[in-house]
């Protein structure tokens, strides 16, 4: 005699506690997901909280169990209510969580509402009984839209350097990834996606592709734009576990080929006129919200007895036919190429207005062996930058140089020198000090001498225009006035502690945007 399954007594009434199998592959992904989370804790850096990732988790969980219990008086393990939550808080990042906030609730009702409308999709938006959306893909799209990339974002392409826990990561991903896809029938498909995507984004990063990201220090273009979204993390946590969703795909596999050549596409068309990584990721899991609601259309085409069946397994087209097709199939690439290439001029005019600063057009002369011993801040590396010690000699000797050039242009009484050492707010500051000193009459130049450099990674009210370097310096500064003539009138000598903040701002040249004095 079979038992049933196992129940508790509530109430007066034994209630069936239905518990997931041990080889439900919603087990194992979840497996995979839950230790990419623990890596983010203890070895990668994530910016979201344990808080946050259980309000989003547990938010699911009970809402599945409560929708369980109503319909079917059953208490049921919400396994794939457990995946959407977790899916939701693996990607989603609230602004202002930093590294190492392991503890924090900031942030953590924005975690459980987004998790909650996703979940919600998956019983209001259906089709024949079954969901059109991945909920946890839909909701992410929708949050990130709605909310801006100033209150939350994405997970970022970029993790960290390969090595160590980014090693263990990856093979996490692309182990259980292979496994779990293999298993359900799904590998060519995610293999498939995960060439034409490069393909696309192949053409795009040919033609002089940008975008900022908040761990870069310049803009990631060409070549190197290619390599970071194609081999990201995140990337292969979208084909791997989200587009390969089995309830929101098309049954036959020639559809769920064809469905994923699509989603590559769509995701590349809507990725090639975004120039931050915010509008990049959002464009590549946009891809997936878009072609979801023609899941019925590869059903009808692609399923046993219609379109594509009968045309495959028809006697051999006459070769005229066949040459038609070909021709029409080349045509249909040749404008898709097109239309990406089209797309892709917003990016590409963002990227040539970056032209390089002009170079110095006086020399000055920075004894870098005066340079005091540099500092570099454990944040820096963390950026994808390859910033150390000797890297940071080389940025301190840029900012000596820099202020050498400032001094010059006040002496000169000449502001345009003064682009070729400062940017935004600093320029705007010194062009009005050379201002001053005209009404004055007068030229005025700072030496500065440093006793102390410490470098490290800031950045500015948006996240996604990515990091500046600054530098915490401390020493004396001397104030030499000379008259219109160029005789000295006077010369102070004083202390300084302040923050120069350097960027990249117009091209490869290291410049001055902004000095914070230090209280």
């Amino acid at each position: 005699m079979a038992l049933g399954p196992p129940s508790i007594r509530l109430g007066g009434r034994d209630i069936p506690v239905i518990l997931p199998r041990l080889g439900d592959p919603r087990l194992h992904l979840a497996g995979v997901i839950i230790a990419i989370h623990v890596l983010g804790q203890i070895g990668l850096g994530f910016r979201v909280s344990v808080p946050q990732i259980l309000s989003a988790i547990l938010t699911c969980a009970v809402i599945e169990v409560v929708v369980a219990f109503r319909r079917r008086g059953q208490l049921v393990w919400p396994a794939s209510a457990m995946l959407t939550g977790s899916g939701v808080a693996l990607i989603l990042r609230v602004v202002g969580t930093e590294r190492g906030d392991h503890w924090t609730w900031d942030g953590w009702h924005v975690f459980a509402l987004v998790a909650g409308l996703s979940l919600a999709t998956k019983y209001w938006i259906r089709y024949r009984g079954g969901p059109v959306f991945n909920p946890s893909n839909i909701g992410l799209v929708v949050a990130f839209l709605v909310l801006g990339s100033r209150r939350v974002e994405p997970l970022d392409f970029w993790w960290a350097p390969l090595e160590g826990w980014m090693v263990v990561a990856y093979l996490i991903v692309l182990i259980g990834g292979l496994l779990i896809t293999r298993r359900l029938g799904l590998l060519v498909m995610a293999a498939v996606f995960w060439v034409v995507l490069g393909a696309g984004l192949g053409l795009l990063s040919s033609n002089g592709h940008c975008m900022t990201a908040a761990w870069a220090l310049g803009p990631v273009c060409d070549g190197h734009f290619w390599w970071i979204v194609m081999s990201s993390p995140e990337v292969l946590i979208f084909l791997f576990f989200m587009i390969t969703d089995p309830k929101t795909i098309p049954r036959d596999n020639a559809g769920r080929i064809v469905f994923a050549i699509g989603i590559a596409i769509v995701s590349t068309l809507l990725m090639a006129p975004q120039v931050t990584e915010f509008g990049a990721k959002v464009g590549l899991l946009a891809g997936l919200v878009v072609m979801s609601p023609l899941r019925p259309f590869f059903d009808r085409v692609f399923g046993p007895g219609h379109a594509w069946q009968r045309l495959t397994t028809a006697p051999t087209a006459a070769p005229r036919r066949v040459f038609t097709r070909g021709v029409a199939l080349g045509a249909a690439a040749i404008c898709l190429a097109a239309a990406i290439l089209v797309a892709g001029i917003p990016a590409r005019e963002s990227a040539q207005a970056a032209v390089d600063a002009p170079a110095p057009e006086v020399a000055v002369a920075v004894d870098a062996t005066a340079l005091p011993e540099v500092t570099v801040d454990g944040g820096v590396g963390d950026l994808n930058t390859g910033i150390g010690v000797a890297e940071g000699r080389a940025l301190a000797l840029a900012l000596a140089e820099n202020l050498a050039l400032e001094g010059e242009a006040r002496l000169r009484s000449d502001p345009s020198l003064l682009r070729a050492a400062d940017h935004g707010a600093r320029l705007i500051t010194m062009e009005r000090r050379i201002e001053e000193d005209a009404v004055a009459r007068r030229r005025v130049v700072e030496q500065f001498t440093f006793d102390s450099l410490h470098l490290r990674a800031v950045f500015g009210d948006d996240t996604q225009l990515g990091p500046s370097l600054a530098f915490d310096a401390s020493g004396t500064v001397e104030r030499i006035i000379s008259d219109e003539a160029g005789s000295e009138m006077s010369r102070e000598q004083s202390g300084f502690a302040s923050t120069f903040v350097l960027n990249r701002a117009t091209g490869d040249r290291w410049l001055i945007v902004d000095e914070i004095e230090q209280s």
